[in-house]
């Protein structure tokens, strides 16, 4: 039986968060009720002997996350893209959230690539160093390829790594059913659905596969955008475990003085890395969703290097020009239309008044536009915008949740480059582009292009669709309580709408 396992496993980890003064700061950020802190403080307290202690030079959630291990290092990492749920200042906490463990060994990491790949390591790599990095999941390791002599990254999966996930995100997922249970108010955040987004991700890094796959299709995006690089994948050196790709050369994100020493222009830098994850997101539909500075460098020819993609953001084409005219209104301080995008979205309840969302939105961005340019803040901007979309009764959007995070973290990386950046003026002409291409009169005829295109292929199944249609009416009108036949508004709107599409499907032939 799982059930006591999870309990167990939740007193351990309420346990470990009062140890390490965690406990509050964790409920104050979700503001908590209190039927839901006297729970927490119930399976914590009496317990707090059975806590880990962690470092205690670290903040105390840092702490104690970092205590319970890779499950819990990995879950405040998605958290970190959660703002919704553990409040703007928290979330950018676990931004920078500790995310290196001790290395397993060298040769353990050997033996498993040997045993991916079929053949000894030395065979392989002529050169094989110990573990540059160390992470939550896998460790990488600097190789040389001994065929041509081309420096490549070796990324590892911990041994065991899944099994220990696995018996985590159980106890997560009961630990959010719990929480939805004793706070009704909570499930507006969907904790359930937060702890099945973290499952999906882990699933797929868990798979170095799908991230080798998350990286050819990113590079062969981006391989027109000038001054970007993504590092390509070497699919005969990689499996689920091992993902070999080329060496990333260059200057770190994280070192704004060696870059500046370098010659770099550090106000492009910062402008261009805002930019070119606008066009990956709205463009593609496709973008990083962890471009923190540690998967961000500066090769010697200043170009941007983007490396590391176990956590990729993905969105329909329909929400890319939903977000862009989100992004456009507050561009333009347009908040009627900023408004009324909500309402024919359906991210507001059609119930609730246009004009006060409205002025709402007004409240929302006026303050940050009145600022001078280093106080503009996409950070900001989301921390006011959650507590309007919560007054208005706004349903969280996970498909929206992983842009807007990951852009309050590039936001903060091109700060850390230019702090006095200007984010709208810098976003402007990427969204304006986009907008002009989509939802301009060459969109609409591209639309039409593709209903027609889709029609064309349908038209085959069309006659047989029309013959089912008419008969099941038939034999509807046929029962021994409808012997006389009648007129039927369904009979006639599936008629009506059969010939609607044949004559559509005809115009497209002609």
């Amino acid at each position: 039986m799982r059930g006591p396992h999870n309990i167990w496993r939740l007193i351990r980890t309420g346990a470990t968060f009062e140890r390490t003064g965690a406990m509050g700061v964790a409920l104050d950020a979700m503001q908590a009720p209190r039927n839901v802190r006297a729970a927490a403080r119930v399976l914590g307290w009496p317990f707090r002997w059975l806590g880990y202690k962690g470092d205690p030079s670290l903040p105390p959630l840092t702490r104690a996350i970092t205590a319970l291990g890779p499950a819990y290092i990995k879950f405040g990492q998605i958290l970190s893209t959660r703002p919704d749920v553990v409040g703007v200042e928290l979330a950018d906490q676990l931004t920078y959230l500790q995310d290196k463990l001790p290395p397993f060994p060298t040769e353990t990491a050997k033996q498993m690539i040997a045993a991916d790949l079929g053949r000894p390591v030395d065979e392989m790599f002529s050169e094989f160093a110990e573990p540059v990095a160390a992470a939550s999941i896998a460790q990488v390791h600097r190789a040389r390829l001994a065929t041509t002599g081309q420096e490549v990254a070796v990324k590892v999966l911990r041994p065991n790594i899944g099994a220990a996930f696995s018996r985590d995100i159980d106890a997560f997922h009961f630990g959010a059913s719990m929480i939805e249970a004793l706070s009704p108010a909570t499930r507006r955040l969907r904790p359930r659905d937060v702890v099945n987004h973290f499952e999906g991700i882990v699933n797929g890094e868990l798979d170095l596969r799908l991230e080798a796959a998350s990286a050819s299709l990113f590079a062969e995006n981006t391989k027109d955008d000038e001054c970007f690089q993504v590092p390509s994948p070497h699919w005969h050196l990689s499996s689920r475990r091992i993902l070999t790709s080329d060496w990333a050369e260059g200057i770190s994100l994280g070192n704004v003085a060696a870059i500046r020493d370098a010659g770099h222009d550090l106000s492009r830098l910062a402008e261009r890395i805002l930019q070119l994850f606008l066009s990956h997101a709205l463009r593609d539909g496709f973008f990083h969703g962890d471009m923190h500075q540690g998967n961000l460098k500066v090769a010697p020819n200043g170009d941007l290097i983007a490396y590391d993609f176990g956590i990729m953001g993905e969105i329909d084409e329909y929400t890319r020009r939903i977000y862009a005219e989100i992004l456009m209104g507050f561009i333009r301080r347009d908040y009627d239309t900023l408004a009324r995008v909500h309402f024919e979205a359906g991210y507001v309840p059609r119930d609730r008044d246009p004009a006060a969302f409205a002025r709402a939105l007004r409240a929302v961005g006026e303050p940050i536009f009145g600022a001078d340019a280093s106080q503009i803040s996409m950070a900001n901007l989301l921390g006011y915008l959650f507590e309007v979309t919560e007054r208005f009764g706004m349903q969280t959007r996970t498909e929206l949740i992983l842009l807007q995070r990951t852009m309050v973290v590039v936001e903060g990386v091109a700060r850390s480059l230019d702090p006095n950046l200007n984010i709208w003026n810098a976003a402007r002409p990427v969204v304006e582009d986009y907008i002009q291409s989509n939802l301009g009169p060459r969109a609409a005829l591209s639309d039409s292009r593709k209903i027609m295109r889709t029609l064309q292929r349908a038209m085959p199944l069309m006659p047989g669709l029309l013959e089912d249609a008419i008969w099941r009416e038939r034999q509807r009108n046929e029962t021994p309580e409808r012997r006389e036949p009648r007129f039927s508004w369904r009979s006639a709107a599936v008629g009506a709408g059969a010939m609607a599409v044949v004559s559509l499907g005809l115009a497209a032939l002609l």
